[in-house]
């Protein structure tokens, strides 16, 4: 720990070596779009390298940033095959490309094996270079492990999870001692930490002093956590510096509160979150607010009350042409929203990776894509959304090493039929998760029994049984008895068709067990089991009660 008043220099190295899927999330789509990485998102990216045209040398693993070559030239598709030659992990153009731009550079790629992606337009060369450098050694550091279910560029969160290591207050800064986020609590704090959370920045007259004092050279030149000793009414402060790849993100302000110490390791812990914070800095500065337009715009189509237009536009999708949805969820039943941090921006990789335009959207407690530009013949359209499923449960369940599943909506002729496919989608992953089987990838009609017996169920959901029906007295007997023995026995038994040796594998007991089970289940209850009418009432009440 270093005092205000040292200064020691240093600088930060370019971390482990990352992938392309990493290195984009952490990002972020401010600064660049993937558009097909035909090796996918596992190529190793260890650099950063400006196309020359006087010394065009192009470095294997690197990414090849190709300034002044026009995408939609010939130059351009030379560029990607010599990539693809040399091994680089991908190749970087600037904004503004066509549709034949696009088909001309992803053949050349799917040839050469190489990624294609091209730079925003709020983005300039210049900044590009420091983002990817800063986002390859920001990609490479490990999280701290307290922080490690902190999403992505929730700084809020990250503030939080740091402020509970320390026991004390913290707050998040850019460069330009704007505060980024800040930890909740309850307790009274001192008036400088007030004042910089209500006018979200430090006063201007506390950066004069601190700029006239020489802290901020302190602060960006130390290689340290920096100490501020108690003061009269401001409490003992620490603050470490967040830079990757050379570059000065922001900073982690550490106070104590109402009087108490920090926690004896409290500068080691800020060491690490200032190492962790560099990729949430990065990713917080390079997230484009554009592209929050485009997934409201695509929530509320999705939804049915949505302008075909207005995402049309936002998105730069065709609205007339065949599009699908996907429903994305973790084989446990968990939506892929509550799953594993980042899975979101997963979904967006990947489906760049393998070549489609999709929005990705969180709605209605999960996350749906919606693919377009499909082929107009149905079988073929048909064919690329089942591909395009298939690899997204493989990919992503290896990635996250949870059972992803899919829901495949209908293709539908546009984007004003994305709420129809919505629905086919939602149904599909619906009977996946409730079947629990092998399968992960299906379409409605592919589990048309799973999808009609749900539909039955919730509709006689509202409905008022008899009180003491066969199933109602057997389930009043097991909960009277402390247990739900006889219920699971009966519902194995009819799940097996009445196959007794089967019935008494599934429970692991042995056959004889069952068969006493059986008569105890016709004494409790008086069902029964020779009457199909008893045990269809029975099936669909205890479908009812497993469910509710």
């Amino acid at each position: 720990m270093t005092d205000l008043g040292e200064s020691r220099g240093g600088g930060t190295g370019t971390g482990d070596q990352g992938t392309l899927e990493r290195l984009l999330s952490v990002v972020g789509v401010g600064a660049v779009e993937l558009h097909t990485a035909p090796q996918g998102l596992r190529t190793q990216v260890t650099g950063v390298h400006v196309l020359d045209a006087l010394e065009p040398v192009i470095r294997p693993r690197e990414l090849l940033l190709a300034v002044g070559v026009d995408p939609s030239s010939a130059h351009a598709v030379d560029v990607v095959r010599r990539a693809g030659e040399a091994g680089a992990a991908g190749v970087v153009f600037g904004p503004g490309r066509s549709d034949p731009t696009v088909r001309a550079l992803q053949a050349a790629a799917e040839e050469g094996g190489t990624a294609v992606l091209f730079r925003t337009a709020w983005c300039t060369w210049a900044q590009l270079v420091g983002v990817l450098r800063a986002g390859l050694a920001a990609a490479g550091a490990p999280p701290m492990p307290a922080t490690s279910g902190v999403p992505l560029g929730d700084l809020d969160s990250l503030a939080d999870a740091v402020a509970s290591l320390v026991g004390g207050s913290v707050t998040i800064e850019d460069t330009e001692s704007r505060v980024l986020a800040y930890s909740s609590t309850e307790e009274n704090v001192d008036e400088m930490r007030r004042l910089t959370i209500l006018g979200r920045r430090v006063p201007p007259w506390r950066v004069a002093a601190m700029r006239e004092a020489g802290f901020f050279q302190a602060l960006w030149g130390a290689d340290d956590v920096l100490h501020r000793p108690a003061h009269g009414q401001d409490p003992e402060r620490l603050v470490g510096a967040v830079r990757a790849g050379g570059e000065a993100l922001g900073s982690i302000w550490v106070a104590a509160v109402a009087g108490r110490p920090l926690s004896p390791n409290a500068a080691q812990t800020l060491r690490a979150a200032a190492r962790t914070a560099a990729a949430h800095l990065l990713h917080h500065r390079t997230h484009s607010s554009d592209g929050r337009l485009v997934e409201d715009a695509a929530r509320a189509l999705l939804e049915d009350r949505g302008s075909v237009e207005v995402l049309a536009q936002r998105a730069s999708l065709p609205p007339r042409e065949p599009c699908a949805v996907l429903a994305v969820g973790i084989g446990s039943g968990h939506a892929a929203d509550d799953g594993p941090p980042g899975l979101y921006g997963l979904l967006t990789l990947h489906c760049a990776a393998l070549g489609h335009r999709v929005v990705v959207v969180p709605a209605g407690g999960g996350t749906l894509v919606l693919l377009s530009g499909l082929e107009r013949a149905p079988e073929r359209a048909d064919g690329q959304v089942r591909r395009l499923g298939n690899a997204l449960a493989d990919q992503l369940s290896a990635t996250i090493g949870s059972a992803v599943r899919v829901g495949l909506g209908d293709v539908v002729p546009g984007l004003a039929g994305a709420p129809a496919s919505r629905r086919s989608a939602e149904q599909a992953l619906r009977a996946l998760v409730a079947a629990a089987g092998p399968h992960t990838v299906a379409r409605s009609e592919d589990v048309a029994d799973t999808v009609g017996i749900l539909q039955v169920v919730e509709a006689l959901r509202g409905l008022t049984l008899p009180p003491r029906t066969s199933v109602a007295r057997l389930m009043e007997f097991d909960a009277d008895h402390g247990g739900s023995c006889l219920v699971e026995t009966l519902r194995a038994y009819l799940d097996h068709f009445g196959d007794v040796s089967a019935a008494s594998r599934a429970l692991g007991v042995h056959a004889n067990s069952l068969r006493y089970r059986l008569r105890r289940i016709r004494q409790v209850s008086g069902l029964d089991l020779e009457n199909p009418d008893a045990r269809l009432l029975a099936q669909v009440q205890l479908r009812l009660g497993g469910e509710s």
